[in-house]
C-alpha cells in the first residue's frame, strides 16, 4: 500500500504535474484556430540549397498544433548531397502517402511554431551516411498508407526516431517532447543500436526506459518522457523539455 501511494505520488510530480503546467503555459499563448489558419511557410533557417554547397544531413521538430502541441512535437529529416540545388525533406503524416518527399519547405514553421535544430550535419561525413538515411526511410516498416496511429504510434516521431536508430553515426535522439518517438517497429519489445551505445526497452510506446550515451537515462510514462542526460548534463522534463548545459534541445 505504502508502494503504491509513492508510486503515484511520484507520478504526479515527475509527470502529471510538470505536463499540467505545460499546458497551461501554452494555453496562455496565441494559436491559429486551425489548419488552414497555420503558418506552414520557411521559417528563414536554411540558405538556399544551391548557396549551402556541402553535402548536408538536418533533423527538425517544432511543436504540433491544438492542445496536443503543449505537450507533443513533429519531427522530420532533411538532406542535401553536394552540390544539389535542393534541399530532401521527409515526414510521416497520418493522411494519404505516410511518408511524404518535399511536402513543406525544409524549414517551414509547422502549425505556426517555430522548427527547433535536433541535427546538423555537413561535409564528407553527411556525405557518407546520407545513403544510409536514405536507405533507413526505404526500409521503415510503417510507410504504406494506414501505417500511422497518432498515439502511441507509430507516428511522425516513430519514423524518424526509426532513421536514427538504423543510423547511429547521426549521435542524436528526438528531444523529450517527441511523443511516439519510444514506440519500437514490428513489436520489438528492444532495441540496442549497432554501436552498443544507446539501448531502449519498450512497451509498446506506453512504457519503456533508454539508457546510454545520446539518451542518458531516460523513462517514458504513456508517451511524456523524463530523463537526466550525462553527456550534455541536464534534466528532461515532461512537457517542459530539456535544461541543462548542452545544445538547445539536450540532445
Amino acid at each position: 500500500m505504502k508502494f503504491a501511494k509513492r508510486f503515484l505520488i511520484a507520478v504526479f510530480v515527475i509527470y502529471l504535474l510538470p505536463a499540467l503546467a505545460s499546458a497551461g503555459l501554452w494555453a496562455m499563448k496565441e494559436h491559429p484556430t486551425g489548419y488552414r489558419n497555420a503558418r506552414w511557410s520557411s521559417a528563414g533557417i536554411l540558405p538556399e540549397a544551391p548557396a549551402d554547397k556541402p553535402a548536408a544531413i538536418y533533423v527538425y521538430s517544432a511543436m504540433t498544433g491544438g492542445l496536443k502541441g503543449s505537450l507533443a512535437s513533429h519531427a522530420w529529416i532533411v538532406v542535401k548531397k553536394e552540390g544539389a540545388s535542393s534541399y530532401e525533406r521527409y515526414d510521416k503524416v497520418g493522411w494519404g502517402t505516410p511518408i511524404r518527399r518535399n511536402a513543406y519547405a525544409p524549414d517551414a514553421y509547422w502549425y505556426s511554431n517555430m522548427p527547433r535544430r535536433v541535427l546538423e550535419l555537413h561535409g564528407d561525413e553527411a556525405e557518407r551516411l546520407i545513403p544510409k538515411v536514405e536507405q533507413a526511410i526505404a526500409d521503415y516498416p510503417y510507410g504504406k498508407p494506414g501505417g500511422y496511429r497518432i498515439y502511441p504510434g507509430p507516428n511522425s516521431n516513430t519514423f524518424v526516431a526509426h532513421v536514427l536508430r538504423q543510423v547511429p553515426e547521426l549521435g542524436v535522439v528526438l528531444p523529450p517532447d517527441a511523443v511516439g518517438r519510444d514506440y519500437l517497429p514490428n513489436g520489438e519489445f528492444i532495441h540496442v543500436a549497432d554501436d552498443w551505445k544507446d539501448v531502449s526497452i519498450s512497451l509498446g510506446g506506453f512504457f519503456g526506459v533508454s539508457a546510454g550515451a545520446r539518451s542518458g537515462l531516460e523513462v517514458n510514462f504513456l508517451g511524456l518522457v523524463a530523463g537526466i542526460d550525462i553527456v550534455n548534463p541536464g534534466i528532461k522534463i515532461p512537457g517542459l523539455g530539456y535544461f541543462g548545459t548542452g545544445s538547445q534541445l539536450g540532445v
